[in-house]
């Protein structure tokens, strides 16, 4: 890691705590309650875009996949300041392994133990808004129920130029979290048609609840692909 890479992600790591620390967070149709009540496990599915929202309104002892690419080593520093668990990990490609079996396998017995995990389901690259399917195999081996989670920063800045739209909320803004009904897995559904309902969910709280970005991500795909 070089020095320059260091000072980038300790810089954006103090950024990070200081949204955690100024910025207020409305829940809406929270399930957590109920889960807990009963027992059951849960996993946070997220959308890349809502990545920075969702860290600076981490439960106690959340873990999140991190990436091991330069942009997930940028997180660290911040995920330690924020006091969450960084496992590393990706996406497979290309036939290179990348950590992203083994690092599944370990959200897997985190969640086991009674604690939450969040997941940037269409990350790392996207596409956006398509969701992979480690959320799905990630719950079918754990038992935990899919919690989707939308982050609306009512004040936000929107890096209109990376594949995402990422979200960043204004200090001192409220940020809204939206709630979908949990998603169980269920024996009889394969992992795609799981993965499918876990997508359609999470979408359709994106499309309900932030219309605008939702439209606007979606010129943006269409575009690209009028391009290619």
């Amino acid at each position: 890691m070089t020095l320059l890479l260091t000072v980038q992600s300790w810089m954006l790591g103090f950024v990070m705590l200081g949204l955690r620390l100024t910025c207020r967070v409305k829940v809406h149709n929270d399930p957590r309650g109920q889960l807990r009540e009963r027992g059951q496990a849960y996993a946070f599915s997220i959308l890349h875009a809502h990545s920075v929202a969702a860290a600076i309104n981490r439960e106690p002892r959340t873990a999140a996949m991190v990436s091991q690419s330069e942009d997930g080593q940028l997180l660290i520093p911040a995920y330690r300041l924020l006091r969450i668990k960084a496992i590393r990990g990706s996406s497979q490609r290309t036939g290179r392994r990348k950590g992203g079996r083994e690092a599944l396998d370990q959200l897997v017995k985190y969640v086991a133990i009674d604690s939450p995990v969040v997941l940037a389901v269409d990350g790392p690259r996207g596409p956006r808004n398509h969701v992979r399917k480690g959320i799905t195999v990630l719950s079918r081996q754990s038992g935990a129920a899919v919690v989707n989670v939308a982050m609306v920063p009512r004040k936000r800045i929107v890096l209109a130029g990376t594949w995402d739209r990422m979200q960043i909320p204004w200090p001192f803004s409220c940020v809204d979290a939206y709630f979908g009904e949990p998603l169980i897995p269920d024996e009889n559904e394969s992992i795609e048609d799981y993965r499918v309902r876990i997508q359609d969910s999470l979408n359709q709280l994106e499309a309900k609840y932030d219309p605008v970005e939702c439209k606007a991500a979606g010129d943006k795909a269409a575009a690209r692909e009028t391009r290619a």
